[in-house]
């Protein structure tokens, strides 16, 4: 394997990170924060390199664009990291035997986790600030179109932990290469857990490719249902801002479902999408009550793809459908486990909604955006994991930590 001394150069950073104090890794955080800030103009302008190489109508565009606000944010989400109880060291069970052995199941970092993403340099941040506080040591693996984002992010990084004498080799960055990806991904030993983060092109050859434990994080094929109980105003607030407040992301509404008794409302509730330019992919009732009201340019009808596809574009389909059942059936065959959403005033529609639903992450009257890991607390989130075993949703610090078992005893010997 070419890349085993660097593999094995952040398996030795890991071990040292997890002796720091908790103390010490906030001081740190605090200070990249602070550093994030202070070169904003060395990352902008590493950014803007990338963003020339890509056409401003590439779905992927938004995600790659930093800006000040946004360096702000990030460096804000690292403070509030900074500020969570550890993940470390807390007993998570502890009992007593018959024969007086102690046992406690104490929370551990994984060791090493590595990361592959694609155009986010965000993400470069993020990862840093949850495996830094939890103890890991993180491999980065970013795509091309922000590879010099990514670099001067890394940094920005190191500079700060080589004033404090940790081992920079416990944030690696990768060259943006095939090469580098099939590496990682055969790091037996070295990386302890991958995950993938990205459309689902790339979280289906890392699954499907990998040697080394993985988390599926990131498609998301979301879906909306209005139902025959469903506020019109609310609707119309919860659908604009799932779809438009940023397009590109996992989180971003791509089904709107209706029930066929409020078709009659389903102009008032795009009418908000109609001034984002949201184009809409309606079936055959659908079409027939948005037409007119709708512009018509903006209108195209449903396909045999428009309800599985996550578009990251103001794209969205709309289908009609006769109950809340056929509304569930239609989430739990088209959707990717991701973030659901229904809008009714009706409690018990509600919670069957939330109950038969199989994603991780299920909404009443709010919208799928707030599904991040700030939002819910976590002060970032490493990714959204889609599946069952293991983390599922948004995934924080304590996702990313493992346990062991520490067992006292007096001299006892098993018969």
């Amino acid at each position: 394997m070419p890349m085993t001394e660097t593999f094995k150069k952040a398996k030795s950073a890991g071990r040292k990170l997890a002796l720091l104090t908790d103390e010490k890794r906030n001081g740190i955080l605090r200070d990249v924060a602070d550093a994030i800030i202070a070169g904003k103009s060395h990352i902008l302008q590493a950014n803007v390199a990338d963003l020339k190489k890509m056409e401003p109508s590439d779905p992927l565009y938004d995600r790659l664009m930093l800006t000040e606000s946004r360096l702000e944010a990030i460096a804000a989400d690292m403070r509030n990291v900074s500020r969570l109880p550890s993940p470390l060291g807390r007993t998570l069970t502890e009992r007593t035997l018959d024969n007086g052995l102690r046992l406690r199941r104490v929370s551990v970092p994984f060791g090493v986790i590595g990361m592959i993403y694609e155009a986010r340099p965000n993400v470069t941040f993020d990862v840093f600030a949850l495996c830094f506080k939890s103890g890991n040591a993180c491999v980065l693996k970013g795509g091309r179109d922000a590879d010099c984002s990514n670099r001067a992010a890394v940094d920005v990084i190191h500079k700060v932990l080589a004033g404090h004498g940790i081992d920079t080799a416990a944030v690696t960055l990768l060259p943006a290469t095939h090469e580098a990806t099939a590496s990682m991904l055969s790091a037996v030993g070295y990386i302890d857990l991958c995950i993938p983060r990205g459309g689902r092109k790339l979280i289906d050859f890392v699954r499907d490719t990998a040697r080394v434990p993985v988390i599926e994080t990131g498609a998301g094929v979301v879906n909306t249902y209005f139902d025959a109980a469903g506020d019109t105003e609310k609707g119309q607030r919860i659908i604009c801002n799932a779809k438009t407040r940023r397009v590109s992301v996992c989180n971003a509404l791509d089904c709107l479902l209706v029930h066929r008794a409020r078709l009659t409302d389903l102009p008032a509730l795009c009418a908000p999408l109609a001034e984002k330019q949201v184009t809409v992919f309606a079936d055959v009732s659908a079409m027939n009550m948005l037409r007119g009201s709708y512009p018509d340019r903006l209108l195209a009808d449903v396909t045999a793809d428009s309800y599985g596809t996550e578009y990251m574009d103001y794209k969205m389909a709309v289908r009609t459908v006769s109950s809340a059942a056929e509304a569930i059936d239609h989430i739990n065959r088209y959707g990717s486990g991701h973030s659901e959403c229904i809008i009714t005033e009706d409690a018990d529609t509600a919670r069957q909604f939330q109950t038969r639903v199989d994603a991780a992450c299920v909404y009443v009257n709010a919208p799928t955006s707030f599904t991040d890991g700030a939002q819910f607390g976590l002060g970032a989130e490493i990714g959204i994991s889609t599946q069952k075993l293991g983390p599922r949703g948004p995934m924080g610090l304590e996702e990313i930590t493992t346990y062991k078992w520490l067992i006292e005893g007096d001299g006892q010997i098993r018969e």
